[in-house]
């Protein structure tokens, strides 16, 4: 059995390289900056779709499971390494707040549009036979990206939902159109803010470093180091010991979990695996700073082993996307995504306009950017305005990213428990009061003179 599992492990592998091959020659694939990860997959849909290679249908069936697994130690490192600097928090308090409750109220209300979408067919279209959740894939694709997608499936399964295969290859759709759509948009966007002259920094179009578009960087000279040796590979390898801690607390978060469930304790015997193990990670990253051990974690290493984690994820989902099931409900499914782009953007730079003085626009365009791809999609499109990062632009929203993070702590459990038992409507009125409450927050009467 593990063999197989290896075997179709290598297959994923090979996926990956031949997508770095082609988003390295395919000028399409550079303009939109699609990762291997997705390429790979959807080369992978179409040998599984077509049969041109014969696939066992077992390996299609780990593939579907994988990104569920995975997305544990990708959840569960996050807060892992964490570090907010109080003078920074001091200085830029106020714009990392509105940073914040913008991101939230856009997501929330994603799910507002996602329900919504829900509840209309059902009256319009009830032939359709939405289930009870469909809406929640918006969000999760559009604001969570790949990674917050690929763990829909285990999620709904956690909760004893018969669709959940269904769920996670409508989440990766959208995941993997807004991600493209995020792009498209936030360039044109960008164009358009040009010649409005409401860019602060950027005055003419200026290009991508051409090593953003192909996907690689040939100069060692200027190739980043992944991170720090933090350890002596006599003792053991640095990465090693980032992946015991991770994997340590995943289990641990499964042990945990298995009690709670003993217990029948009403709400928490709901929540996912990963959730409780952002929680202990959480809680072990506060013990380490007070032993004065950070140095001992390197958040970019840790980055990087989460980053390979998600491209082994993101390739599997999209490679097990139940495509027959989907076009089920592709009309309910395009009218979601369309509304959602429309929505997000009046939304995103009305709040980004009305709430910052300075550089509304390069706010705007990374809140866009990560609202509807993954921050990486963000940072792109800012960097195309603001080449240097000479605005705080990405210092706040990064510190505002964390309190998500933090914040998600408190929040993801009340919405998993109305996710798992909760209606449809329940689901829409939930999302509408959290929207109402981050909006609030962002235009906070201390913050917005600030």
């Amino acid at each position: 059995m593990l063999a197989e599992v290896f075997k179709s492990l290598s297959f994923l592998s090979i996926l990956l390289i031949v997508g770095t091959l082609l988003r390295a020659k395919i000028k399409l694939f550079q303009n939109l900056f699609l990762p291997a990860s997705v390429i790979g997959g959807f080369i992978g849909l179409i040998i599984v779709q077509t049969s041109i290679i014969p696939i066992p249908f077992d390996w299609v069936r780990t593939y579907s499971l994988l990104p569920g697994i995975l997305i544990i130690p990708i959840f569960a490192s996050i807060p892992l390494g964490m570090s907010i600097s109080k003078s920074n928090m001091l200085t830029s308090f106020p714009n990392i707040i509105k940073c914040f409750g913008i991101f939230q109220a856009v997501a929330m209300t994603q799910c507002i549009i996602g329900y919504g979408t829900n509840l209309l067919y059902s009256r319009l279209k009830p032939e359709i036979e939405l289930y009870r959740t469909f809406g929640y894939e918006l969000s999760a694709g559009f604001s969570g990206g790949h990674g917050l997608a690929a763990a829909t499936g285990k999620l709904l399964e956690g909760f004893g939902v018969p669709y959940w295969e269904v769920a996670q290859g409508i989440a990766m759709t959208t995941a993997t159109v807004g991600l493209i759509g995020g792009i498209v948009f936030g360039i044109i966007f960008i164009n358009i803010a040009v010649r409005k002259k409401n860019t602060s920094i950027l005055k003419e179009p200026n290009d991508i470093p051409i090593e953003s578009k192909l996907g690689f960087n040939k100069n060692i000279n200027s190739q980043a180091s992944i991170g720090r040796e933090t350890l002596m590979s006599s003792n053991i390898e640095t990465i090693a010991f980032h992946l015991a801690i991770i994997f340590s607390v995943c289990g641990l978060a499964y042990i945990i979990l298995d009690l709670v469930r003993k217990t029948n304790i009403t709400g928490l015997s709901v929540l996912p695996v990963w959730t409780y193990s952002m929680i202990i990670m959480f809680i072990l990253n506060i013990i380490i700073g007070k032993l004065k051990m950070d140095w001992i974690v390197d958040s970019k290493l840790k980055s990087r082993i989460t980053g390979s984690l998600s491209d082994f994820a993101v390739v599997s989902a999209i490679t097990s996307l139940p495509i027959k099931a989907v076009l089920q409900y592709i009309e309910p499914l395009i009218f979601m995504m369309i509304l959602g782009f429309i929505v997000s953007y009046f939304m995103i730079f009305f709040m980004a306009k009305s709430l910052f003085k300075k550089n509304y626009f390069e706010y705007g365009i990374m809140l866009w950017g990560a609202l509807t791809g993954v921050m990486i999609t963000g940072i792109t499109l800012l960097k195309i305005c603001d080449n240097d990062y000479q605005s705080p632009v990405l210092k706040d929203f990064s510190l505002g990213f964390s309190i998500n993070f933090v914040s998600s702590l408190l929040i993801v459990p009340i919405l998993n428990s109305v996710l798992a038992t909760g209606s449809t409507m329940m689901n829409f009125i939930v999302s509408i009061i959290f929207t109402l409450v981050y909006i609030g927050i962002a235009f906070s009467p201390k913050l917005k003179g600030l």
